[in-house]
């Protein structure tokens, strides 16, 4: 990996992609794939519909904190296509894609076999497209926590998604999320963005880059950047799984509020190393989704977030479980200008 500093001045307006549009939509599933510039659609949790013949649409198993929550919705300026093909349900445009893939553990004796099969299929399919530059990957699994050391189940999900990878990523890794969900299905879900051109990744100068965690956290270092510049005109940077970690040590343990502060205080480093202007850092430009363990932290986590950014920034709250147990709450998102 290279530690030389990238040349990220702001390009021409007639240079770059335009920037993804992201929000967070209250209407019916249908309306929105309606529309042929949209190129992706997120539901989430049981009252969201399971499945549509539309490729463009996946359901990720985690609770909202609410009854219900909206669909995550991802447009672009051109016109999308969708197909399914060998298990992989993609779209493009001609600047983005989406690609998602879902992986029986069962079917490949355990999580660590159908992380490497969900990632080789992965490059495989960005490697044959138009769109051949990951900016960011999402990767779900039930009972993250589950079993002790080097057995626990986030740890060989490490170990397989370093296997499916092997020659991926040997120039910079993309920004990704890792969350434990609780449906009991042990299928992998991984889905992800790509573009026609690379993106930037960025770490953190408060942390210690992930792939050089040390001995202690597993066989294999988890491999990604803590944010993704997009390559487009205006800013817009993709914020990895951000929790209370200093270094590589986990902060705060039991105490909500210190690990929100100190999460916070990551993003707002990360975003600083991208070169994003302290004045659009989590503002009204920002799309956040906070996971949050334990249920009796939700409302706390509302409220403290709600003062601690501005009015307009976008939240949505989730049940779900962090890759380290003692880690009470995590956020990821996108920066826009």
């Amino acid at each position: 990996m290279s530690s030389a500093k990238p040349d990220i001045s702001p390009h021409p307006a007639t240079d770059g992609l335009p920037p993804l549009g992201i929000r967070y939509e209250a209407m019916e599933l249908d309306t929105i794939l309606g529309d042929d510039r949209v190129l992706a659609v997120f539901g989430f949790g049981a009252q969201a519909p399971a499945a549509h013949a539309d490729p463009r649409y996946l359901r990720v198993n985690l609770e909202p904190a609410d009854a219900t929550a909206p669909f995550e919705v991802w447009r672009v300026q051109g016109s999308v296509h969708a197909r399914r093909d060998d298990g992989i349900a993609q779209s493009f445009d001609g600047d983005y894609a989406f690609g998602a893939i879902e992986v029986d553990e069962a079917a490949h004796g355990g999580i660590e076999n159908a992380a490497a099969v969900a990632y080789r299929k992965l490059l495989a399919a960005v490697a044959a497209s138009d769109t051949p530059h990951v900016l960011r990957i999402w990767n779900y699994l039930d009972a993250i926590n589950l079993g002790a050391g080097d057995d626990e189940r986030y740890r060989r999900f490490c170990v397989g998604r370093a296997a499916g990878l092997e020659q991926g990523f040997v120039d910079a890794y993309p920004a990704a999320t890792g969350i434990g969900v609780r449906d009991g299905r042990r299928v992998l879900q991984v889905y992800w963005l790509a573009a026609r051109a690379a993106g930037i990744g960025f770490e953190n100068p408060r942390q210690v880059s992930a792939w050089r965690y040390p001995r202690q956290y597993g066989i294999k270092a988890p491999t990604f950047a803590r944010a993704t510049r997009a390559p487009t005109r205006s800013v817009q940077v993709y914020i990895s799984g951000t929790a209370a970690i200093v270094g590589h040590v986990s902060h705060h343990h039991d105490d909500l509020e210190a690990q929100i502060a100190e999460t916070l205080a990551n993003i707002d480093s990360v975003l600083a190393a991208a070169q994003v202007a302290p004045a659009e850092r989590l503002s009204a430009g920002a799309v956040l989704k906070v996971y949050v363990r334990r249920s009796e932290d939700v409302a706390g986590a509302h409220a403290l977030l709600r003062g601690k950014l501005p009015a307009h920034t976008c939240l949505l709250l989730l049940h779900g479980d962090i890759c380290r147990g003692e880690l009470l709450v995590e956020i990821d998102g996108v920066q826009s200008a």
